[in-house]
């Protein structure tokens, strides 16, 4: 019987190893989504929808059209709007 070790799963992993091809490089993503709309949530649970129109290095965000969202609905219209990126906990386009 073969060790745990040398086992290959058959698309080329080993076990318990994350599969390659689901694995993504966030600044890939977000460079393919600029001027898509996205949804932004904030680590106070603030959600904003609105146009990505760019992300830097610090995963400082620029929206256009931006929309603030509680409950489903909209309560406020921001506008552009500049989010600082310590405060995202995700970005779903």
């Amino acid at each position: 019987m073969a060790n745990l070790e040398d086992q290959v799963l058959e698309n080329g992993d080993s076990p318990g190893e994350e599969a390659k091809g689901d694995a993504r490089d966030p600044s890939g993503f977000l460079s393919e989504i600029i001027g898509a709309p996205v949804t932004i949530k904030l680590n106070s649970g603030a959600v904003y929808k609105g146009d990505l129109q760019s992300v830097d290095g610090y995963m400082n965000i620029a929206l256009e059209r931006c929309r603030e969202i509680s409950e489903g609905k909209v309560i406020r219209n921001w506008g552009d709007a500049f989010v600082r990126g310590n405060n995202v906990t995700y970005i779903s386009a």
